[in-house]
C-alpha cells in the first residue's frame, strides 16, 4: 500500500513499473489524471507489448470529484469488406493472420476523445510530452519482461510466420529473453509522427494512408474508409446501487454489465453477511457469474443490435429475483467461458479527485499477429469474437462493433472515498473486480491485500481453455474441500499465477490522501507525489 501525504498531486497504478512512472511524471508537472493516463496508456503499449498496441482498443470511465462519470467506448466495428461471404467455408474466424485483423483499431481514437475531455476540464498538457516516454522508450528500448518472453515462447508456433511478426517481436529467429533490450523503431517513429502531426493523423492524415495501404497488402478487410469513419464516443457508463455505495462499468459492447451484475446478485445474496476468502465467499460470487455470464451470453453484443436496456437489468428487483436462483450449499450447472482475452488495466487519481479507470488491449495475445510494415503496428483480433452463424448474437457484420472482455470499474463509496480498479483476464475480468471489490469495500481488507490475495477463475482465460474453477493454491485445504463438497470441479492452479490476471486498485481517501495497489503477478507498480 502506497499513502501520500496531503501536498499529494495524485497516485498511478499500472501492470508494468515504466508505465506508472509516465502518469506519476505528467502529475509532477501538472497534468491531470486524464493527461497522466494518454502518457501511461502509450508507454504501457510499448513495454507490454504482447498485451496491449496502438493498434487494438480501449474503454475509459472518467470519474469527476463530483458529478457524472464520463465512459469512452474506443472499440473499433468490423471493416467494411468484413462480410460473411469473405469467410465462407469456414467454420469460424480464424484468431491469427489478415483474415484476424478485421476490425478498426480504435486505442488512438480514445486517446482523442479523452484528451478533448481533459480540455474540458482544465488540461493543458502538449501531446508531445504525453507522448515523449513511449518514443523513448521504443526507440533506445526496454529490458524485455519475463511475461514478454513467455508469451512470446508459448505462442512462437502460431505466430512465427504471421506477416511482420518475427522481425518484430523475435531475436534471431527465437523468443527474446527476459532482461534483453528490446526495440520497436517503427512503433517509435509512428508515435513521433503522432506527436507532431496530432492523434487524428491515425485516422484521417498519411499515417492513415500508410496503415490502410499495408492493411490492404496483407489482405486485412479494413478500409481506408473504414479508418476515416472512425471516431471513438462518450458513453453513459452502466450505475449500480450497491450496500457499500455506487458502482460504475462501461456499457455494452463491453462485458461491463457481467461485472455489475456479479457485484449486484452477491449483493442481493447476502454476501456481506460473510467472511471474507471462505468457501461462502467464493462460492456466492461463482455462482452469481454464473447467472451472469447467462445474461451476457444472451443479451451482449453491439448495443445497436441489443433487445434490452443494460441499465434495467441492474434493477434491485431483477437483481433480487435473480440472486434468489442461487442454492447457498449447491453449485449450479453451467455452460462454457467465452475464452482468453490479454488487457492492460491503469488507473489514475489525481489531486483534485479527477479519477480514470482504464483498459487497452489487444484481444488474444499479440493479437492477429500481423505487424504493419510502414508503422510497426501490431494489429488486434477482436474481431475473432464474432460468429459465422448469421443468426447467431454475435453475428459478423460490416460496421458491427464484437463482444469485449474489457471493463474499467471505479465507485463512489458511501463513505466518500472514490475507488478505481480492474484487470486483464477475458472471463476473469468481471470475477477478479468483484474478489477485489468484495474484499475491500465488502469485508475492509486492505487494499494491496485484496489485490495480493489467492483469486479464483471459472472458466476459460489467459492461458487456460477449461472451464473448471480453478484457484490459486493458497487458500486454506477446508475451503478447498467445502467448494468440492458444494459440487464444484476445483482446479489447482499455481500460488500467484498470470492465468489470474493482472489487477490493481487506486483509492482517494476522504482526507485527501490515496492508497494504491498493484499485482505481485506482473510487473507493475503503484507509484504516487
Amino acid at each position: 500500500m502506497l499513502n501520500t501525504t496531503l501536498a499529494a498531486r495524485g497516485i498511478a497504478v499500472a501492470p508494468h513499473s515504466l508505465a506508472a512512472q509516465s502518469a506519476l511524471a505528467v502529475l509532477r508537472e501538472g497534468g491531470n489524471a486524464i493527461e497522466a493516463m494518454v502518457a501511461a496508456a502509450a508507454t504501457i503499449a510499448v513495454v507490454y507489448p504482447h498485451m496491449n498496441s496502438l493498434g487494438g482498443d480501449g474503454f475509459w470511465l472518467i470519474m469527476p470529484a463530483e458529478g457524472a462519470p464520463i465512459a469512452i467506448d474506443a472499440s473499433g466495428p468490423a471493416g467494411s469488406l468484413a462480410t460473411l461471404g469473405r469467410y465462407e467455408g469456414m467454420s469460424k474466424i480464424p484468431t491469427r493472420g489478415a483474415d484476424a485483423a478485421l476490425t478498426v483499431a480504435g486505442t488512438v481514437g480514445g486517446w482523442q476523445e479523452a484528451l478533448s475531455v481533459a480540455a474540458e476540464l482544465g488540461g493543458r498538457t502538449p501531446l508531445p510530452r504525453l507522448l515523449e516516454d513511449a518514443i523513448h522508450y521504443a526507440g533506445a528500448g526496454i529490458p524485455t519482461t519475463l511475461s514478454q518472453h513467455m508469451a512470446t515462447s508459448s505462442k512462437l508456433a502460431e505466430l512465427r510466420d504471421i506477416p511482420g511478426f518475427a522481425e518484430t517481436f523475435l531475436h534471431a529467429g527465437a523468443a527474446p529473453e527476459a532482461g534483453s533490450l528490446f526495440k520497436q523503431p517503427r512503433l517509435a517513429a509512428t508515435l513521433r509522427t503522432l506527436a507532431e502531426s496530432g492523434l487524428d493523423s491515425f485516422y484521417r492524415g498519411p499515417l492513415a494512408d500508410s496503415i490502410s495501404r499495408d492493411l490492404k497488402v496483407l489482405g486485412a478487410p479494413v478500409t481506408r474508409e473504414d479508418l476515416a469513419n472512425y471516431r471513438a464516443k462518450r458513453v453513459r457508463p452502466l450505475e449500480l446501487a450497491h450496500s457499500a455505495g455506487t458502482v460504475y462499468n462501461l456499457t455494452p459492447p463491453s462485458q461491463g454489465l457481467v461485472s455489475q451484475l456479479i457485484l449486484g446478485i452477491s449483493d442481493h445474496a447476502g454476501l456481506g453477511k460473510h467472511t471474507a476468502d471462505t468457501a461462502d465467499h467464493i462460492h456466492i460470487l461463482v455462482e452469481a457469474t454464473k447467472l451472469a455470464f447467462a445474461v451476457r451470453d444472451t443479451h451482449i453484443t453491439d448495443p445497436e443490435h441489443m433487445t434490452i436496456d443494460p441499465q434495467s437489468c441492474l434493477d434491485p428487483a431483477n437483481l433480487q429475483a435473480i440472486a434468489a436462483n442461487i442454492d447457498p450449499q449447491k453449485a449450479a450447472l453451467w455452460g462454457e467461458g467465452k475464452g482468453p482475452g490479454d488487457t492492460v488495466w491503469m488507473g489514475v487519481i489525481d489531486n483534485n479527485g479527477l479519477a480514470v479507470s482504464f483498459i487497452q488491449s489487444i484481444y488474444h495475445e499479440f493479437g492477429s499477429g500481423i505487424v504493419l510494415q510502414g508503422s510497426g503496428l501490431n494489429w488486434q483480433n477482436r474481431g475473432a469474437s464474432f460468429s459465422l452463424d448469421p443468426h447467431h448474437l454475435l453475428a459478423l457484420k460490416p460496421g458491427k462493433k464484437p463482444f469485449h472482455t474489457l471493463n474499467p470499474a471505479a465507485a463512489r463509496l458511501n463513505d466518500g472515498r472514490a475507488l478505481v480498479y480492474g484487470t486483464m483476464g477475458g472471463d476473469g475480468q468481471p470475477q477478479t473486480q468483484a474478489a477485489v471489490f468484495s474484499r475491500y469495500a465488502v469485508f475492509g481488507q486492505p487494499l494491496q491485500q485484496a489485490v495480493t490475495a489467492p483469486r479464483w477463475l471459472l472458466g476459460r482465460t489467459w492461458g487456460e481453455s477449461s472451464d473448471t474453477l480453478k484457484i490459486e493454491s493458497r487458500f486454506d485445504d477446508e475451503v478447498l474441500d467445502e467448494l468440492r463438497a458444494r459440487g464444484h470441479e476445483v482446479e489447482m492452479l499455481s500460488p500467484f499465477t498470470e492465468t489470474m490476471g493482472h489487477a490493481g486498485a487506486a483509492v482517494r481517501l476522504v482526507n485527501g490522501t490515496f492508497e494504491g495497489a498493484f499485482d505481485p503477478r506482473g510487473n507493475g507498480a503503484a507509484a504516487g507525489y
